[in-house]
């Protein structure tokens, strides 16, 4: 892992999960050096330890047998009091009610919005990119498309949404793998508590006027079912749905965006026919992943693949290795968007399987067929680079042009 975070490694993690895949499905690792007992690699084997109850999330109760002052902090507060780092009981009590609102049906009544805010989206480039001008598709439309939908799900007015940007970055910052710097978690701790008193406000007004969002659904399951969730549960999942919702979304865009602007065929292929986006939203997703690692900790002694694990144990479980499994993929590290079976590990497996999933994929199969019909002419306007952050990995900045 210390490999991994180097410059080197940030630059080409896919390199490093080569290597790890010649070791089988599993390594274990110095945790004096890498800071973890082990690295999960194989795509069957992470699948397994997603799905395993005895790998847990780093909760309340592992952080506090670790002697860190956690509890300190608002932003470490607000993450472990949500679905995305409690267990067991805890979590389906969470999820539970989440699901009861988070629906299917929810997400396609959502869809003509996303059309609505991908055409706003569109013009507004447009208009900037008129005359042949450069903008940045990452500022323009990566960051606000994805915002200006979870604001429409939840309930956030359209005139708050570009604040929550700046907040938003500032608590994902810390979910890097060597993200916990004092200055990093100073600005998440800062930027939690603002959020939380955000959303205190809106849950507030959702009860005293109801409407069709899921802030209010959420609120009235809440009061049908008082035991299930507490308000501070209530705050901090929302301020982390909305975080995670945004995020990974807008990295999907940007990733998605320059893997189809450098393979002119694949580009062509999919504007002659858009009904195949769905295909390649999948490798986008397995081949570019947002999410490339989870971390678990074995709550007792146990096995993967055969190798033992005690309990204790801190598990790194790479998703982005996963993805590029040669067992699981053939020919891994190519770009394949009709590629069959694919099936990313990018959104997890098993009771964790991200909410958002769905969301997300809807998105992505509603607006990159609209965004490459508007500009036929779209064209990187300088070279990117690759992205440097292991997690939450993508661009930036994002230069192009139009027309």
């Amino acid at each position: 892992m210390r490999a991994l975070r180097s410059e080197e490694g940030r630059r080409d993690p896919f390199a490093f999960y080569a290597e790890l895949h010649r070791h089988g499905p599993a390594c274990r690792l110095d945790a004096s050096v890498d800071g973890y007992d082990f690295v999960v690699h194989g795509y069957e084997a992470v699948e397994r330890v997603l799905r395993d109850p005895v790998f847990r999330l780093l909760d309340s109760e592992y952080l506090d047998g670790t002697g860190v002052r956690w509890r300190d902090h608002p932003a470490l507060r607000t993450l472990r009091d949500s679905l995305f780092f409690v267990n067991a009981d805890t979590h389906r009590r969470m999820r539970g009610l989440f699901n009861q609102v988070f629906t299917a049906r929810r997400v396609t009544a959502l869809e003509p919005a996303i059309a609505r805010l991908t055409n706003a989206a569109l013009d507004r480039m447009a208009g900037l990119g008129s005359g042949g001008n450069s903008l940045d598709f990452m500022a323009e439309f990566a960051f606000p498309l994805p915002s200006d939908v979870m604001g429409e799900l939840l309930g956030v007015p359209e005139e708050d949404r570009a604040w929550f940007r700046p907040r938003v970055l500032a608590i994902g910052a810390i979910l890097e793998l060597e993200g916990g710097t004092f200055r990093n978690i100073r600005a998440a701790d800062a930027a939690a508590t603002e959020l939380r008193a955000y959303f205190a406000d809106l849950v507030a007004k959702r009860r005293a006027e109801p409407r069709e969002d899921l802030v209010s659904g959420l609120v009235s399951a809440q009061a049908d079912n008082p035991d299930r969730l507490t308000d501070d549960e209530l705050f901090s999942n929302l301020i982390t749905v909305f975080n995670a919702g945004f995020v990974t979304t807008t990295h999907m865009f940007g990733n998605g965006l320059t893997l189809l602007l450098r393979r002119p065929d694949a580009l062509a292929r999919l504007r002659d026919r858009p009904e195949v986006v769905t295909s390649y939203i999948e490798e986008i997703i397995r081949y570019a992943p947002t999410t490339n690692f989870v971390v678990r900790y074995a709550y007792e002694d146990t096995d993967i693949m055969g190798l033992p694990v005690p309990a204790g144990s801190s598990v790194v479980v790479a998703l982005g290795a996963a993805n590029r499994d040669p067992h699981r993929f053939p020919d891994p590290d190519a770009f394949d968007p009709l590629r069959p079976d694919v099936k990313p590990l990018t959104f997890g497996s098993g009771p964790h399987y991200c909410l958002g999933a769905a969301l997300t994929r809807a998105e992505g199969r509603l607006a990159f067929p609209m965004l490459f019909e508007r500009f036929p002419d779209l064209a990187l306007a300088a070279d990117p680079g690759v992205p440097w952050h292991l997690d939450l990995r993508g661009y930036d900045t994002l230069q192009v042009t139009v027309a």
